[in-house]
């Protein structure tokens, strides 16, 4: 038996898509009153579905939809540790050609032009 919160969120999830359907039947969609009444409506619709889904997945129905994640975790992982004997080489701190001279006075000369 379905809980009673399940029932009145789907129905008033499906309700809005019924005003949906009636906007575009009138041809009032094609104004701007009919396309906000349309984006008002469809998020109506998506806040009563969202709670039917979390209701839904709290009462465990949508347990199919994490079969994969449930095997994947069951199935032990199998890792080989690789040793190599060759030892990594050293690499030397190469400075840049393109540094500056490091000038001994501190403050700045004006060039002569």
């Amino acid at each position: 038996m379905l809980p009673m919160m399940l029932v009145i969120s789907i129905v008033m999830g499906i309700v809005p898509l019924l005003g949906i359907a009636w906007t575009i039947v009138t041809g009032t969609v094609a104004t701007v009153d009919g396309l906000f009444m349309s984006l008002i409506l469809l998020t109506l619709s998506a806040v009563f579905f969202l709670n039917a889904f979390w209701e839904l997945r709290d009462r465990g129905a949508l347990a199919f939809l994490h079969k994969k994640k449930v095997a994947a975790e069951t199935t032990p992982k199998v890792t080989t540790k690789a040793t190599t004997s060759v030892a990594p080489k050293a690499t030397a701190n190469v400075a840049t050609a393109n540094l500056a001279p490091v000038s001994k006075d501190a403050t700045p000369k004006e060039s002569e032009s």
